[in-house]
Parts: C-alpha cells; structure tokens; sequence
C-alpha cells in the first residue's frame, strides 16, 4: 500500500515539477498573458484532438467497445450526480460567487491534469479511457457550463458545441477506432509527437497562472476550503465507491477516480470573465485545488485501488 501511493505521488511531482517551471517563467515574465493564451489555444485546438486520435490508434476490440459504452455511461452519471451535489450544498446569496462555486467544484481539470497522470499509472488503456471521460467533459462544459455561469439559456449554441475542438477530436478518433483504419506514418508520427505535448505545455500554462494569483486571499476564504474539500475528496471518492459497488472494471473506475480527483478545471476562470463572475474566486479555487491536489490525488487513487482489490 505505501509503495503504491510513492509511485502515485511520484508521478504527481513530476507534473507538480512541470508546474513550478512555468510557475517561475510567469514570475520572470518569460511566459505572459498574451502568450500563455496563445499556448492554451494550441493544447486545445491541435494537442488535444492529436491525444484523442493517437489513444484510439489500437485494434479493435468489442471488449474496447463495450468498456467505451460503459466509460460514457459513467462518465455522464458522474457529471450529473456532481450537478445534483453542487446544487444542493452551494446556496450563496451572491448569485455571481454562486455560479463560480458551483462550475469550479463540479468541472475538474479531467485534460490538463489527468490524462498524463492515466498514461503514466494505467498505460494506453488508462488514456483511452481518460480521452472519453473528457469528451464527455467537453459535452457538459458547453451546455450545463455555460449556462450555469453565463445564467443564459441562449448561450446554448449547437454550433459551438459541435466546433468543440476535444468534440472533434474524440469524434474523429472513435471513427478511425471503430473502422480499424490506421494514419499512414507519415501522418501518425507529427499526431504521436504533438500528443506527447499534451504533458508539458499543459503544466507550464497552470503554472503561469499559479504565478498570477492572490495565494493569501485563496488561502482566507472559507468558500474556497469547502469547495476544495468537495472537488478533490468528497466527488473522486463517491465516484470511487459506487463504481466498485456497482463491479466496474478496476482500470475504468480507476481513469474516472483519477479525472475527478483532479483539481479545478482552468475554465472556470476563463468563463468567469466572459460572463463577468466572480474572477478573484475562480482563480483562488484553481490555484487551491491545484496545491492540495499533491496530496489529496495520491491518497485517493491508493484508496480506490484498494477499493477495486477487495471487491474484485
């Protein structure tokens, strides 16, 4: 078990090693707003579509198939069950403090964070489960997300939806996976090296982030404690339970735990100042949930693989 949560926690350091880099960068203003936008745009637009295509590049299996079906499936319960929670527990009277509790403690950083971290402990079925789990991520982040933040049913746009780069992406790799079609070399290769830019780039961006904000007001707000508590514990760890009680298959459970248990999803930031939420918080709970995270990950995957061990 101790042995376990080294390895874990190793794998988290390493990225926590990624971080501090561009934590640094941003202080030396080696990294700027200007062009951590411009690198997010990359990881979102060319990086993470290469991800999902180079993950789905494998034969294919119905047993694939069957654990795509059952991945979706659960990922969708466990927005929905997140959705319901938040819902519940978050009543502020501050409708724009509200929102931003709610999104930062429902969406986890399921792309940045977790996809590396699966790669790494459960190899390429871990990130073909992780790809799904964020295609599902995307779907509920621009219908549910936008409306809670924006507070504007008519921000629903099917063509922003279906334009979803990670939408895109996964569409394209289920398609090539389903058909068995595999890339030429010529076309694989510059997909398998921008996919490896999926660990780096991702890191160094939440780490310039990190460098911009206010860690003495993240560290004083209750608010930001209670919905760091629900994102990286009381979510992953639910998950992690009805997914063993209910015989999922040990890999699957374990690539869902592993995305809910990362911490805020870097959007909330990014939607909290489109539709002019409470931007000081969001980026208070992303760089909260991002520091405790070094803790709280290693501890809840260890206890969800002993969770899988003795139900199995």
């Amino acid at each position: 078990m101790g042995e376990n949560f080294i390895i874990i926690a190793q794998q988290v350091l390493v990225l926590f090693i990624l971080i501090a880099v561009g934590f640094i960068c941003g202080k030396k203003k080696i990294i700027t707003d200007f062009s951590a936008r411009h690198m997010t745009d990359i990881v979102l637009y060319v990086v993470t579509p290469c991800v999902m295509i180079s993950a789905f590049q494998r034969e294919f299996s119905f047993e694939l198939l069957s654990g795509l079906i059952i991945c979706v499936t659960c990922s969708a319960l466990i927005f929905a069950a997140s959705i319901l929670i938040c819902n519940l527990i978050f009543r502020d009277k501050d409708e724009s403090r509200k929102a931003v509790i709610r999104f930062a403690t429902i969406y986890s950083n399921c792309a940045f964070m977790s996809l590396p971290l699966q790669k790494a402990i459960l190899g390429d079925d871990g990130w073909f489960y992780g790809s799904i789990f964020v295609a599902v991520f995307n779907i509920f982040v621009w219908t549910h997300g936008l409306v809670s933040m924006s507070g504007d049913k008519k921000q629903l746009s099917f063509k922003k939806l279906v334009l979803n780069p990670g939408l895109i992406g996964i569409l394209l790799a289920i398609i090539l996976f389903i058909t068995g079609f595999k890339l030429p070399y010529i076309i694989s290769q510059p997909v398998e090296y921008l996919a490896v830019l999926n660990t780096p780039l991702p890191m160094l961006i939440i780490g310039f982030y990190l460098s911009q904000a206010d860690f003495k007001k993240a560290f004083t707000d209750k608010g930001v404690y209670f919905s760091s508590a629900v994102r990286l514990i009381v979510l992953p760890m639910l998950t992690a339970v009805v997914m063993s009680l209910c015989r999922v298959t040990p890999i699957i459970t374990m690539a869902c735990v592993i995305a809910t248990s990362a911490p805020t999803a870097a959007t909330t930031t990014m939607f909290a100042t489109k539709f002019n939420k409470d931007v000081e918080l969001s980026v208070s709970i992303v760089a909260a949930t991002t520091v405790f995270s070094l803790a709280t990950m290693p501890l809840v995957v260890m206890l969800t693989g002993m969770m899988s061990r003795f139900s199995s």
